[in-house]
């Protein structure tokens, strides 16, 4: 007779005490599993700041937002104007997550656009100043805000001593400056443009993080090593070169590597090159042009030693009967 009025309170206490005594929830009740979430679901949208960027998650309130429209957005540094990109939905709520304050309006748009101005003459200034101090440091973006700062990013190969650009920017602009180093791939994320694919870069569009690329990811889609091939715009190995990287390695799977000796119709040779998403394979044989054969034709080869042994004697039926049983391409040496 105690336990139905304790099933009222149970509800009210899942969250603190799930951690502490998780097998006591859904003893008897399993409908009280999804009342264990970690967080409550809110109204959220995304907000892309300025044109090219990516795109923020952002607390939208009860505030009825559809893609298009210019809000506020309060952050760290102050309030900046932004773009709906998101229309708003439920999700689970982020900790720490920038706050839609209102649906900007004609003074926010005059804020915002003074502030674009009075960055682009900062920006004139420090350049014209970092000329005439011959610092070997490239100032590309400024940004002013109206909590009385500006903010100058640049990339420098060298440790650079700015102090006395400091100073003077400071006592020219009347605000407080902060000079914030970045890398290439930053600079080239921030600047824009347009890359060899004839798009957009994708790390101004929507790549939210750089991804670790290496050179084998190039190899693994047979791409020419020349630097126009496979360099972006910030002279650092493409980011698009992860993208269709692990469809090639796999569908390679099925395929000879290069270099090895296989079987075909034909006799044998050895692989010259791969077509991996065709499943094609082109053999070059020592007394014959080369040709081209699906990856399901070919068997592998025993290894060059056993097949020259013999010459013209038994061996070479041995070779041919021992071709079907033998192990995978990683046998050859």
């Amino acid at each position: 007779m105690t336990e139905p009025p304790e099933q009222p309170d149970r509800p009210e206490r899942a969250l603190p005490q799930e951690t502490g005594a998780p097998g006591s929830v859904g003893k008897g009740n399993p409908k009280r599993e999804p009342s264990a979430t970690s967080a409550p679901l809110i109204s959220i949208a995304g907000v892309r700041l300025r044109p090219g960027g990516r795109s923020f998650t952002c607390d939208a309130g009860t505030l009825r937002l559809k893609v298009g429209t210019r809000v506020v957005i309060q952050v760290d540094r102050g309030q900046e104007l932004g773009i709906v990109t998101v229309a708003p939905a439920l999700r689970p709520a982020v900790r720490h997550m920038p706050r839609v304050v209102r649906i900007a309006d004609e003074r926010d748009s005059d804020r915002a656009g003074d502030e674009n101005r009075r960055a682009s003459e900062a920006l004139d200034l420090a350049r014209r100043a970092i000329r005439d101090r011959r610092l070997s440091i490239k100032v590309f973006h400024a940004e002013v805000q109206a909590n009385g700062k500006a903010t100058f990013y640049f990339a420098s190969e060298a440790r650079i001593d700015f102090r006395d650009l400091v100073r003077d920017l400071s006592a020219h602009l009347n605000l407080r400056i902060e000079m914030r180093q970045v890398g290439v791939r930053d600079e080239a994320k921030m600047v824009g443009g347009i890359g060899s694919c004839g798009r957009e870069l994708c790390c101004s569009t929507f790549l939210p993080r750089f991804a670790p690329i290496s050179i084998k990811a190039a190899k693994n889609q047979n791409i020419a090593l020349t630097p126009s091939k496979v360099s972006g715009q910030c002279g650092r190995l493409k980011c698009c070169l992860v993208y269709e990287e692990a469809n090639y390695v796999e569908a390679a799977k099925s395929l000879p590597r290069m270099g090895k000796r296989v079987e075909t119709p034909d006799g044998v040779g050895r692989v010259g090159d791969l077509d991996v998403l065709r499943g094609r394979v082109r053999v070059l044989f020592p007394d014959g042009p080369p040709k081209v054969y699906e990856g399901h034709e070919l068997r592998p080869a025993a290894p060059q030693g056993q097949a020259s042994s013999g010459g013209g004697d038994g061996d070479g039926d041995g070779d041919d009967g021992g071709n079907a049983p033998a192990g995978p391409h990683g046998s050859d040496r």
